[in-house]
């Protein structure tokens, strides 16, 4: 059956299906394609110009096959200042992985990369490791197990 929008008396719900990307700034996208491709293993998808400003270059990166929910991209804007952490601002991005193992192989291969890595965390559930990215973007790769 069709989803069908809502009655005008009835409340607007939203039928999320996930969360297809994330866009963040750089400020230097060769640095930021570097990590995101050679440390973290993500594919770039797109390399262009962002149609909603034609003067800053947008670059998707992901799984490889494109598929929302492993989508992060980056407008490159290198005069605008270091941001602000606040109200308004995102604090971290966390990855998902499927066990403890390979949280532990990602610590080890981030850590032989050069990038500063936390222990892993027990969070309640969760099992966190956290860095930062070539702009200081905190990152978290976590996992149930």
């Amino acid at each position: 059956m069709p989803d069908v929008p809502p009655s005008s008396d009835a409340p607007r719900r939203m039928r999320l299906t996930g969360l297809h990307h994330v866009t963040l700034i750089s400020s230097d996208l060769e640095a930021t394609t570097s990590f995101y491709r050679e440390t973290l293993g993500l594919a770039v998808e797109r390399d262009e110009r962002n149609p909603d400003d034609p003067g800053a270059r947008h670059v998707w990166f992901g799984d490889g096959h494109g598929t929302p929910g492993t989508l992060v991209t980056f407008l490159e804007y290198p005069q605008l200042p270091d941001g602000t952490v606040g109200r308004g601002s995102t604090h971290h991005l966390a990855f998902g992985v499927g066990s403890g193992e390979e949280q532990v192989a990602w610590r080890d291969w981030l850590r032989s990369r050069g990038t500063e890595c936390t222990d892993v965390m027990e969070r309640g559930g969760l099992r966190s490791i956290y860095f930062r990215d070539p702009d200081g973007h905190m990152l978290e790769i976590t996992t149930n197990a």
